[in-house]
């Protein structure tokens, strides 16, 4: 069940695509991304259709341009060094995104029957840095989307930065069904980059293409059975459904990120999860232990 859910780097390219999954490829009916690819002075229109995007710089730069406006994304070196500005284009929208020097860019989407918001600007200085959980489940998560960050009208994006040997999406909790209050359903994808080095697993003889690792676990419940158990690297997505997901485990030496695109039936937008009861206890545990002192990346030590 692994290939249908895990995506390695390639298997799902289009075009100026790296990656393309839309509500189609993935069976489902609201969650997409895109990592496009530009090279220096080349440019790429984009249709949003039925869906509301985000344009995110993964790394580089670009200007956007959208109803006679145009929106500059300085963007970043790459998604360990910093946070970044970024686009958001609604619905029903065709805008045009270049790159004087080249990049890669995340354009995660939501289909949604809903257009109230107009194309506009993300700030860096506005997007919160969160430090998650503690001791070895300490993690930092860039909350670019969400409610409360970022006005939208399904879309739910964030990036979550492990540092090498800890695990993250810990406890395993999942968001499949609609309760009040309690659990909102949603698809998500998670989108993978691994930091690179010399160190770690290169001493070991390991294959260049094999030196930064990490695993991820998606598993469900009788009545809706799904196993994933994924050796991810960079440029790889995993498709969650439905079912308990975690953890996302970073190997020692290497850093891991991800980027987390939601999306659902709710029309009250809210991300709200659940813990696999076998297993939430151990968020009592973060009380008495420090985040990790490697923890924030980049810009915000």
């Amino acid at each position: 069940m692994s290939g249908k859910y895990h995506l390695p780097k390639g298997t799902s390219a289009e075009g100026p695509y790296e990656l393309l999954v839309t509500p189609e490829s993935a069976g489902w009916g609201y969650s997409g991304l895109g990592i496009l690819n530009l090279r220096p002075g080349e440019a790429h229109t984009l249709s949003t259709g039925e869906s509301e995007f985000l344009v995110l710089p993964l790394s580089g730069g670009c200007t956007v341009t959208v109803d006679g406006r145009s929106l500059e994304l300085d963007g970043r070196t790459d998604v360990f060094a910093s946070v970044t500005d970024f686009a958001y284009l609604p619905r029903e929208a065709e805008a045009v995104i270049s790159s004087a020097t080249g990049g890669r860019f995340a354009l995660p989407s939501a289909r949604t029957e809903r257009g109230g918001h107009s194309a506009r600007y993300g700030r860096k200085e506005d997007v919160p840095v969160e430090l998650r959980g503690a001791g070895a489940l300490s993690r930092q998560v860039n909350n670019y989307c969400l409610p409360g960050t970022f006005d939208a009208e399904q879309l739910l994006v964030c990036e979550v930065l492990t540092p090498g040997g800890n695990w993250s999406s810990y406890p395993p909790h999942k968001h499949d069904e609609a309760r009040p209050g309690e659990e909102s359903e949603l698809e998500e994808i998670y989108y993978f980059e691994v930091s690179g080095g010399e160190s770690g697993f290169g001493y070991l003889g390991v294959p260049p293409r094999e030196r930064s690792r990490a695993w991820g676990r998606v598993y469900g419940t009788p009545e809706r059975p799904i196993d994933v158990l994924a050796e991810v690297r960079s440029g790889d997505a995993v498709l969650i459904p439905h079912g308990w997901h975690g953890p996302s485990i970073a190997a020692p030496g290497y850093d891991l990120y991800y980027l987390n695109i939601m999306a659902g039936p709710g029309q009250d937008r809210a991300w709200l999860i659940c813990d696999d009861p076998a297993h939430g206890w151990v968020r009592s545990t973060w009380e008495s232990q420090d985040v990790d002192d490697r923890l924030p990346f980049g810009d915000h030590r």
